[in-house]
Order: C-alpha cells, then structure tokens, then sequence
C-alpha cells in the first residue's frame, strides 16, 4: 500500500514510517499538520491515510477536520484516524458520508501490530473500520438527545455491533442469537430510525452513523 502520515508526535511518525516500510509499504509522505496532509495527499495520492486527530497549531481537531476536508474534496478518500481521543463533534460527520474506506482506532487499545495493519488495508479497501469504544461513545451521545428512545435494549446491542463492522452471522455468535432472530432485530431497528435496510455490511454502517449525526 502507498501510505501518507499525519502525526505531530516525531517519535510515534518516525515509528509508524518504520513499521510500515518493514511490512513491505510504500510510506510517501510523513507529516505533522493539516494543511501538509492536504498537500501531501494531493501530490501522492495514497492508497490510505493515516491521521492523528490532534495536530498543530491549536492540537485540538484538526486531524479531524483536514480528514473530512479530504473526503469532500474526494469522496472515499480512505482516511484511517488513529489518535488516543474521541472527538464526537465531527467525527460522526466524518463517518456518516456513506462513500466508506474511513476507520478510527484509538492508540492505547491497539493491542497487535498485525490488527492494526489488518484496519489499515480495510480501509484501504473501502470498508469501515470502527473501535468499539468509538461506537459506545457515539451511540452514548445520541442516547443523551432521545435519537434511540425507540430502541430495545438488544436492537441498541445489535446497533452497536452493527456500527463496529460486524455482520450478521458475527452479531449472533456474540449475542449467542439464532441468524434468523438477528434479521429480525436488524430489520425493526431499521424501521425504528427510519433507514431502508441493506445487504452491505458497509452501508449499514454509515446509514447507522448518518442517523447519529443527525
């Protein structure tokens, strides 16, 4: 994969340059702000993009921002976020674009080099790539407005997984649910906030994202 860096720690750049150069990657830029990751996508075109959230000058969201800037400018511009905060003022933003190829781990729970790299060329591929303690703080932040008053507990269990990538087949196996009781569950919860149901795992995800940015 061809890899553009944005994160203003040198030490952690340097490190991720050197990860991903051993794993056989082309790493074609590093850098430590947003307005450098706009300039370096543009000139490289990478196949991924891995951002920190906060960066200079203020080291608040602009991460954050120069990665939805991308996405507009380029719609499915794969952008995998990895940064130890979650900001949900923009970040739901950022996933519910429905174009895919976007992801948001968090530094301290990314326990293998090997599932990092796995997110990393998901994302590279299209799909959504989402920690789970993103989906909670998310889908907590909606529960705080009533968006989800309508849900059962179990349809917000199966939202949550759902927001997280899994598919149906992985939703039963966690929730220990027969496949057909999990159709069911996905079918009411989409009715209930009014989204049309999908047979790709990635839509569902942002249709669910979409819905929380709103």
């Amino acid at each position: 994969m061809r890899v553009v860096i944005a994160e203003d720690s040198t030490i952690l750049r340097a490190g991720l340059v050197e990860l991903l150069t051993l794993r056989g990657h082309e790493v074609a830029a590093a850098v430590k702000d947003g307005e450098a990751l706009r300039a370096a996508v543009a000139e490289h075109r990478p196949d991924v993009s891995i951002v920190d959230i906060r960066m200079p000058p203020s080291c608040t969201d602009e991460g954050l921002r120069a990665a939805i800037a991308l996405r507009a400018a380029n719609p499915g511009e794969p952008v995998l976020l990895f940064s130890q905060y979650i900001e949900t003022r923009y970040a739901a933003e950022l996933l519910a674009d429905r174009a895919g190829g976007v992801g948001y781990l968090l530094k301290d729970r990314v326990a293998e080099v090997s599932d990092f790299l796995a997110a990393l060329s998901r994302v590279a591929a299209g799909e959504t790539v989402l920690d789970p303690e993103v989906v909670t703080q998310l889908l907590g932040a909606t529960r705080k407005t009533g968006a989800l008053a309508a849900l059962t507990p179990r349809e917000r269990e199966v939202l949550e997984l759902m927001a997280q990538g899994r598919s149906n087949a992985a939703i039963a196996s966690t929730l220990f649910l027969s496949p057909g009781s999990v159709e069911k569950y996905v079918t009411s919860l989409f009715g209930k906030l009014g989204l049309a149901p999908s047979d790709g795992d990635n839509r569902r995800v942002l249709a669910v994202l979409r819905y929380l940015q709103a």
